[in-house]
């Protein structure tokens, strides 16, 4: 999602469903990709440039800034603990663009010069790949800017070789856009129409056109070959087709990402490529096996958010279940909130233990997850879009240490005491957790790769679950009440664990669980973890399996 996009929470209509369903039947079937090796175990960090750090002194961040940073997301110390340990960083849009936020995009080809130029991005993918981080960039193909030489040219001369790049109209279409908002934009040369379902500054790119779908491959090869990145996050796809009547999700859409997909494999066999389909799980499904690597899990972040804000984790483990059920292994991305949403502490009202047992259950999911850039501090922000982006908040310093200079942006209202200086002198802080739940994902096979197993508890304000990778177990029990709960119990269905005695070891520091055992069945049955378990916390345990009992 970009500024200004309406939130969309219905369902599709029926006549959409019917007409992808015969989609998918055309689109010819590949052998299932597993996700790059790369990503078992690894964390994503999103950032945007303009707000993470400046090295200039302009007030926005740029891409040497970053370069000054990277040791703080990932300093490539094998088992270090000083980093935050992210393998992967999502860059928001950088290619040149009129707008601050780089979603309508003039030059496909160059970095925009805000943040600084095509060498220092080469620079910064050389430093990343160094410490052990892959680096993704926001590809933008819906749209470009009406500022792009292309849609320039088709907008002024109908015989221009660019003219079916984009769509036109006349007279004026009936149609409306997909939340049922005007999307045919009058040109300012002649009676006509452009189409544009985000904003009339933003035309749509016409990708039933070959010589589109040709230049959106050129554009990948130049940022994987020439440029050096590991992948893309491709924004708004599926709004790139529309026919039919059918504006999102349409049977072209799904056809035009196996296709650039294939292309991007085969350029790069390991590039990663995640996409943005803002909907439910069910159509999220849509759009696997063969198309982009993974999707954004919305509904999990907002089944995770929900929970936590109520207290209550009877709706926390359906959506992440299903995904795991039906998606092809690890290929979705759990999150918590993005740039387009309001920060995830703003969301739970402040509260940062609800912030802390928020990152605890999304970091110990399945998937591959990502974390936007000062959400391990708990940074807040609300809506207008540019008040969820304000700069990253370091220290306590000029401009919470973002900028010598005037920010582009004034800092959030707790700039002075929410910032990584602050929490890296406590050990209680979001910031420790956060990385010691990445750090631990990374190494621990089961949270790297495991199965999720559900667990039932005796108080439904507990989440608890399993992480399976064979015979390595990792216990997750959460509190998500305001009150210490005690004496409460968690049991599992039949066959959830291997049979046998266990020893529970705190991957978090503090008291060991109780020992538990499984029966012949491999069922945990009134298993007690711990006698109380305190509000608003998370625990984690990997079971260890107990030694023998002496005979007598």
């Amino acid at each position: 999602m970009r500024p200004d996009f309406p939130v969309i929470h219905s369902l599709r209509r029926a006549s959409s469903c019917l007409a992808l369903a015969g989609s998918l039947l055309a689109i010819p079937v590949v052998a299932q990709r597993p996700a790059p090796a790369w990503t078992r175990g690894a964390t994503c960090y999103e950032i945007f440039v303009r707000s993470f750090s400046d090295s200039d002194g302009d007030g926005i961040g740029d891409l040497k800034g970053l370069i000054a940073k990277l040791d703080y997301i990932n300093d490539g110390t094998p088992g270090g603990r000083r980093s935050l340990g992210a393998r992967c960083i999502w860059l928001m849009p950088i290619a040149e663009s009129p707008s601050y936020h780089g979603y309508d995009v003039s030059d496909y080809y160059k970095v925009e010069p805000d943040y600084g130029t095509n060498d220092d991005f080469k620079q910064l993918v050389t430093e990343a790949h160094a410490r052990g981080i892959k680096v993704l960039v926001d590809l933008v193909l819906n749209h470009s800017s009406r500022e792009h030489p292309a849609f320039k040219a088709a907008l002024s001369d109908t015989a221009s070789p660019y003219r079916d790049w984009y769509r036109f109209a006349s007279p004026k279409p009936a149609e409306l856009g997909p939340w049922g908002q005007d999307v045919w934009v009058k040109s300012p040369v002649r009676d006509e129409y452009y189409y544009a379902v985000f904003s009339n500054h933003m035309p749509d790119l016409n990708f039933q056109a070959p010589a589109v779908r040709e230049e959106a491959k050129k554009i990948a090869r130049f940022w994987l070959e020439e440029m050096g990145v590991d992948g893309f996050r491709l924004d708004a796809v599926s709004y790139l087709v529309e026919e039919n009547g059918v504006l999102q999700g349409a049977p072209g859409t799904h056809a035009a990402l196996h296709e650039f997909a294939d292309y991007v494999h085969g350029v790069r066999p390991d590039a990663f490529t995640v996409g943005e389909v803002y909907d439910t799980i069910g159509t999220v499904l849509t759009y696997y096996p063969d198309q982009l690597d993974s999707y954004f899990a919305f509904e999990v972040a907002d089944s995770i958010i929900s929970a936590v804000r109520a207290g209550s984790a009877r709706g926390v483990l359906p959506p992440i279940l299903r995904l795991q059920r039906s998606a092809p292994a690890g290929r979705y991305s759990p999150f918590l909130r993005n740039h387009d949403q309001p920060r995830t502490r703003t969301e739970l009202g402040g509260n940062m233990a609800k912030a802390k047992v928020a990152a605890l259950l999304m970091l110990t999911m399945p998937g591959i997850p990502f974390v936007y850039y000062g959400e391990e501090i708990g940074m807040i922000g609300a809506k207008p879009d540019e008040r969820l982006r304000t700069p990253m908040q370091w220290s306590r310093a000029h401009a919470g240490g973002f900028t010598r200079g005037t920010p582009w942006q004034p800092l959030q209202s707790d700039s002075l005491t929410t910032t990584v200086a602050a929490q890296e002198r406590d050990p209680a802080s979001l910031l420790h957790l956060t990385r010691r739940l990445i750090h631990l994902r990374e190494a621990n096979p089961a949270l790297a790769g495991g199965e999720l197993i559900p667990l039932t508890a005796s108080h439904d304000a507990v989440a608890s679950y399993i992480r399976r990778d064979g015979d390595r177990l990792v216990l997750v029990v959460a509190n998500l009440s305001a009150k210490t709960l005690r004496g409460v119990t968690i049991a599992s269905a039949e066959g959830a664990l291997p049979a046998g005695r266990w020893a529970l070891r705190n991957l978090l520091g503090g008291s060991a669980a109780l020992p538990l055992r499984t029966g012949a069945d491999g069922t945990l049955a009134g298993y007690v973890p711990l006698r109380t378990l305190a509000p608003r916390r998370g625990y984690l345990f990997e079971l260890v399996p107990a030694p023998a009992r002496a005979a007598r």
